[in-house]
């Protein structure tokens, strides 16, 4: 007879019990059990059954998958990042050490990967000073790099890019300014002048002066660029819309993120006013409705809704309700020379955090026939299968010698979810072999039969002969036996 599995879980459950704020009497009679039995399962001195797994998915409306470490993998994702740095080659923190320190305070790996990341800033703006200085150029004061941006991205994917309070809203206005009778896009402007008195005006791109959006308070008008397509004049209404109605609930959140650096807060407000945004085109309920039935049909979503491609992406990876969940996916934007604009993960899916991704991964094929939808199954080094589609996207450029600007999307899920995916479609869910190996990148990747490589591992030793060539032009490795 096979054994029931240990599970030990302590760390994990001692902070959903901080985070609810309870007690461990009040958790331990929640569950069914003896203060000190749970007091020992906190201490991961006794495992925890199936039952009391069950029980505390059940009590406090929880995944099991969520209580198997998603904060904790993405934290023991960034501390690896952190440590392959050369500078801690001699430190000999080894893989164990990095996932304890993980499992007992995910937020304290976080802190460790913050601090890293104003390392890296500040070598990074130490070396722009000593170029310009190199060039003679004039000292200008400006600011570089994208610390900021990466606080507003840990904040999101913290909340894993679910707002209830913004869906609900969202909601209630959906119905109120009745976008489903009519096209988005006039719905909105009608709305607009009814509720607030603001018109809207599509102009030459020439009167913009770059711009896409303009709201002008003295005039109470609205400027959209002729550059923007039907989806996109539709969005940045909805956008101008939340800020209208609910910057209140905004700044609430705004407030509860914590974030201290004024350039950081208001590049969240901006985040959520785009979420609203989004919400507001795509209403939660009625949305995820059209996903199911359409077997995530992402085309036809967008036709359904007056929505783009990368609108309906993105809305995707947001459906997080309790009791309503969507398929768990993540999502990844990048351009043809592999830079990461836009990521986020309700998947557990490990993205780099400081560097590009795998070239392994067809997010970059997508590229080669735009327009085109690529699907694959990949396979991360843990082993963990993923079924992934991407595609590209465009923004359109504002005539001859001026192109648009172009990237592709990539989203995907756990090959659990595939089946409902209509993509899926003559895959055969179930043989590993079909998989391609990829990594997160090449610096923290450890497959070396990799002939792609950009990078050798930083965790390994590689031994580089005169007469003996690897499949990575990097070497090949040294031998543990």
């Amino acid at each position: 007879m096979s054994q029931e599995k240990k599970v030990f879980a302590g760390p994990r459950v001692r902070r959903l019990r901080r985070e609810r704020n309870l007690t461990q009497a009040r958790m331990a009679e929640d569950l069914g059990i003896s203060a000190s039995y749970l007091n020992l399962i906190e201490r991961n001195q006794r495992p925890m059954s199936a039952q009391i797994l069950l029980k505390l998915a059940e009590v406090y409306d929880i995944e099991l998958r969520n209580l198997g470490g998603d904060d904790e993998a993405r934290a023991l994702t960034a501390l690896r990042e952190v440590f392959a740095d050369p500078l801690f080659r001699d430190s000999g923190l080894t893989a164990q050490d990095m996932q304890e320190v993980s499992a007992a305070s995910p937020a304290g790996a976080e802190a460790v990967a913050t601090l890293y990341r104003a390392y890296q800033q500040a070598v990074a703006n130490t070396s722009l000073l000593a170029e310009r200085l190199a060039d003679r150029d004039l000292l200008d004061g400006g600011q570089v790099g994208s610390a900021p941006l990466e606080e507003v991205r840990d904040f999101i994917n913290s909340r894993n890019n679910h707002f209830p309070a913004l869906d609900e809203t969202a909601e209630e206005l959906y119905r109120k300014a009745q976008l489903g009778a009519d096209e988005p896009y006039v719905s909105l402007r009608n709305y607009l002048r009814a509720a607030h008195g603001v018109t809207t005006r599509v102009v030459p791109a020439d009167m913009m002066s770059g711009e896409l959006r303009r709201y002008d308070r003295h005039r109470q008008t609205i400027f959209l660029s002729e550059l923007l397509d039907q989806p996109g004049r539709s969005f940045q209404l909805a956008y101008q819309l939340g800020y209208f109605e609910q910057s209140r609930a905004i700044e609430d959140i705004v407030e509860s993120s914590e974030i201290k650096d004024d350039e950081a807060r208001t590049l969240t407000r901006v985040a959520l006013a785009n979420y609203f945004a989004a919400a507001l085109l795509m209403p939660y309920a009625a949305f995820l409705r059209t996903a199911e039935e359409a077997r995530y049909d992402i085309r036809l979503m967008g036709r359904r809704f007056g929505t783009s491609f990368e609108q309906v992406c993105h809305r995707l990876t947001t459906l997080q309700r309790p009791g309503a969940r969507g398929i768990p996916f993540f999502l990844i934007r990048v351009d043809n020379a592999g830079n990461v604009s836009k990521r986020f993960s309700a998947a557990g899916f490990h993205f780099a955090r400081f560097g590009g991704t795998c070239p392994r991964w067809n997010v970059h094929d997508a590229f080669r026939v735009p327009g085109e939808i690529y699907t694959q199954v990949i396979q991360m080094e843990d082993g963990v299968r993923y079924f992934s589609i991407a595609r590209t996207v465009s923004r359109g450029g504002s005539g001859i010698g001026v192109p648009g600007d172009q990237y592709a999307v990539g989203l995907g899920c756990e090959i659990a979810h595939a089946k409902k995916l209509v993509y899926s479609q003559g895959y055969d869910l179930d043989d590993e072999r079909g998989a391609t190996p990829i990594g997160v990148n090449c610096r923290l990747c450890e497959r070396l039969d990799c002939s792609q490589r950009a990078f050798p591992p930083l965790k390994q030793k590689l031994r580089v002969e005169d007469h003996v060539r690897g499949v990575s032009p990097f070497g090949v490795p040294v031998s543990r036996g």
